[in-house]
């Protein structure tokens, strides 16, 4: 069934624990529901008598907390741990009664949330001890972040009934630090909902005069969203392609806010505020979909995107493209498959299966998450460690290209020689040369998405040039160009390797 659908700011319905077995049977998620209940019992009983800041009672935010995991499809401890994340340290319960009542799985989730510590956001820079937590916890088990998020996600909806400079502390922590790991995880709803959260008690002016704004564009760009839904819906049934669902998506308020702070505020000039999704079974009835719509309706110039053929460093598939209405105004076209969506809606959650030990297990593409994590208990003493989270993760990302055609992640800027070593130490190690996109190119040459990169190397070459470290943008190729020999020694041509 067609609908078009619009971002929600916060929820309409109390958490209650007949909506979180709502959702969990309409979510059909293989959970018992008795269990479940049994975990609400425990926890609503730790809780007993306790309220919130803003009056309600306390068991309404685990509640709200273990809706938002199944929402996001988290597996039956994770939902439980949810429920019970505050018990250990808010009551008179302890991690052991958890762990004797429900297992020791949910016990350490519970305890990992416990061991990421409240200590108050002062800023990135005074904030290193809690990343170092939560990225070791991240590589241990993901499905701990997730009850984060879902917990600082709820805290949002009812940040109204702190104080002004409490509610000023924690929408920047969210703003600088959830969200951007939000984004590096694929979790893009969430993201948005923790950015316009932050948003709106950040700056409350700049919030409230967009939103008047956006209120008045999507008045008036209803009736266009819905005549083209049927339009693109009817065109593209008329060629057999069977058409899963067409919904309407607006963009976020913050990310609307940072593109229009580019275009001299003016919202005119953005171009993918409000698009239609369309979800097709078929990654090959997705170019099909698009060679249709481009056909009847005439693209806009430079606004086509092949994220399915070269997805985002997160894992992001989909075709965009904008196109002009018949009334000369535009609209960006998402198409993407069933799959394809459930990535951009859950993100990590949509990768991950459990071996034969019952043990999570991710993509590929995130194993980067492990890296890092050892990566940081390594550098734990380096004053330079908040420089090196702040490129591996909080900056924006890129992909490039290997000869072969394998997609590598990169932050922003980053150089041949990152490239390089992100493939592995020996070749960055007897790097001598690049071309990229088929071009010879300096070793300190900044890298963009898209970008083919070729790696000729000398296996006679004894090390790394240090002074590589002088451009070099991520911590693994500086860790390992500041751990070989102080002295490069450059062989001749003879024996070069191309990578």
């Amino acid at each position: 069934m067609t609908k078009i659908k619009f971002f929600s700011y916060a929820s309409d319905i109390m958490p209650t624990i007949t909506e979180l077995t709502k959702t969990i049977e309409r979510e059909n998620l293989n959970v018992d529901i008795e269990l479940v209940r049994l975990a609400y019992d425990f926890a609503n009983q730790a809780h007993k008598g306790q309220t919130r800041k803003s009056g309600e009672p306390y068991i309404n935010h685990p509640v709200g907390t273990a809706i938002t995991l199944a929402k996001y499809h988290l597996d039956q401890d994770t939902i439980i741990a949810g429920l019970l994340h505050d018990v250990p340290e808010d009551t008179d319960y302890s991690l052991d009664d958890i762990r004797r009542e429900f297992g020791d799985d949910v016990a350490t989730l519970v305890e990992g949330i416990t061991k990421l510590g409240k200590l108050k956001y002062r800023g990135i820079e005074r904030y290193i001890e809690n990343l170092r937590k939560m990225f070791i916890a991240m590589a241990s088990d993901i499905r701990v972040i997730f009850i984060k998020f879902a917990d600082r996600l709820y805290n949002l909806q009812t940040l109204y009934a702190l104080p002004a400079k409490k509610q000023e502390r924690i929408a920047r922590e969210t703003l600088e630090i959830y969200a951007p790991i939000a984004n590096r995880l694929g979790i893009w709803q969430m993201k948005g909902q923790l950015e316009d959260f932050s948003f709106k008690y950040l700056y409350p002016k700049e919030y409230s005069s967009l939103r008047e704004q956006l209120e008045r564009y999507y008045s008036e760009r209803e009736n266009l969203l819905k005549q083209s839904r049927r339009q693109i819906s009817a065109e593209l049934k008329k060629e057999n392609i069977n058409v899963l669902e067409i919904s309407g998506r607006t963009k976020d308020l913050w990310s609307i806010y940072k593109k229009i702070q580019t275009h001299n505020n003016e919202l005119k000039s953005v171009h993918d505020i409000v698009a239609l999704r369309v979800v097709v079974p078929t990654i090959a009835e997705c170019y099909q979909a698009l060679g249709i719509i481009h056909s009847k309706w005439r693209p806009m110039t430079n606004r086509f995107k092949d994220y399915i053929a070269q997805p985002k460093p997160n894992g992001y598939q989909s075709l965009h493209t904008t196109i002009f209405t018949e009334d000369g105004k535009s609209i960006e076209i998402q198409i993407r498959t069933l799959d394809m969506h459930r990535t951009a809606e859950y993100g990590i959650a949509a990768h991950w299966h459990y071996d034969e030990r019952g043990s999570i297990k991710f993509d590929k593409k995130f194993e980067w998450m492990q890296e890092l994590s050892k990566l940081h208990q390594e550098l734990a003493k380096d004053k330079n460690y908040l420089d090196s989270i702040k490129i591996d993760v909080f900056q924006d990302r890129i992909f490039v290209f290997t000869p072969k055609g394998d997609v590598i992640d990169l932050p922003e800027n980053a150089t041949p020689i990152d490239f390089a070593y992100h493939i592995h130490t020996d070749i960055g190690n007897t790097t001598t040369a690049a071309r990229v996109n088929n071009q010879m190119a300096s070793l300190d040459t900044e890298l963009r998405s898209g970008d083919m990169v070729e790696i000729i190397t000398d296996k006679n070459r004894k090390g790394p040039n240090q002074d590589w470290l002088k451009f070099v943008k991520t911590t693994a190729a500086r860790e390992k160009i500041k751990s070989s020999a102080p002295k490069s020694i450059f062989a001749s041509i003879p024996g070069l390797r191309r990578f």
